[in-house]
């Protein structure tokens, strides 16, 4: 089989995984795209012993380090790599890799090409430092009480102030300029027929805040097209997977809220692509 055959279901989740790392759909697919480059020449370095996945994932971090050390150009996207004040570089994949990737402790210890105690440990130790990030207000924007129920529990063990939960897009349009929320969870399909995506499109004009999409689709935000969401929830989702992405949501907001001149400026929010009626997205 063609290695590109072999690589090509996991672009989409590494895409993901690059952006949450870079802090940018734009730098993070530049980090994926050096990568296939480097793939390309050669070959040779995608291991065949180990899953494919952790073969891929493996390069990909590999890539990173290479060129952060040797640094040929000025690579602006790497810059929020070296610089995270949130957690320790290797803590901060090793938990990700776990909990947003669904890497199994081996397949992260592979992936580190640490060992399993060593993965477990980083996991860990990321678990104790993501408790005390910083607290905030948060809206939830669900139509399915007992999950909008599981989420104010949790946001709330992370030390976060759930201001209200909305169910329809002008409800989350109203509590947004009421409440002026430092993130927002957001569902796709609400209560009554509306999209979350639209009430996202109509806050972020008048609010720029960080927002996580929820979804049981995944696969109709990765569409590979721009613009697509940054962060989502794939449901049914665990605590760890929310605990890594409000993590990731927040640290890089707070990242573009700084006043660092060594900083790179963030890059504006743009509309997110709609969701069609049978579960797949359509660009705005």
């Amino acid at each position: 089989m063609l290695l590109s055959a072999v690589i090509t279901p996991y672009l989409p989740y590494l895409r993901r995984f690059a952006r949450a790392l870079a802090g940018s759909q734009s730098a993070g697919d530049a980090c994926v795209a050096a990568t296939l480059e480097a793939l390309l020449a050669n070959p040779a370095q995608f291991d065949l012993g180990v899953e494919p996945k952790v073969a891929l994932y493996r390069l990909f971090l590999r890539n990173m380090r290479g060129a952060e050390a040797s640094d040929p150009i000025d690579i602006d996207y790497l810059s929020p790599f070296r610089k995270l004040a949130a957690l320790p570089e290797q803590p901060r994949i090793a938990f990700l890799l776990n909990a947003m990737e669904d890497f199994s402790i081996g397949e992260v210890a592979q992936t580190l090409e640490v060992t399993d105690p060593v993965a477990r440990a980083l996991i860990d130790q990321a678990g104790r430092e993501i408790a005390v990030q910083l607290s905030t207000n948060v809206l939830i924007i669900e139509d399915e009480p007992l999950v909008a129920l599981d989420l104010q529990k949790l946001l709330q063990q992370l030390g976060h102030k759930v201001a209200t939960v909305a169910r329809t897009r002008d409800a989350a349009v109203r509590a947004a300029r009421e409440f002026h929320p430092g993130l927002i969870l957001a569902d796709i399909m609400l209560a009554d027929g509306s999209s979350g995506l639209d009430a996202i499109n109509d806050i972020l004009p008048e609010w720029q805040t960080p927002v996580i999409f929820i979804t049981a689709f995944p696969q109709a935000l990765l569409t590979g097209r721009a613009p697509e969401p940054t962060f989502f929830i794939a449901k049914p989702f665990s605590k760890d997977a929310v605990k890594a992405v409000i993590s990731q949501a927040l640290f890089f907001d707070q990242k573009c809220r700084a006043t660092d001149p060594d900083d790179a400026p963030c890059e504006p929010l743009p509309a997110i692509a709609k969701t069609a009626p049978e579960g797949h997205a359509e660009e705005v």
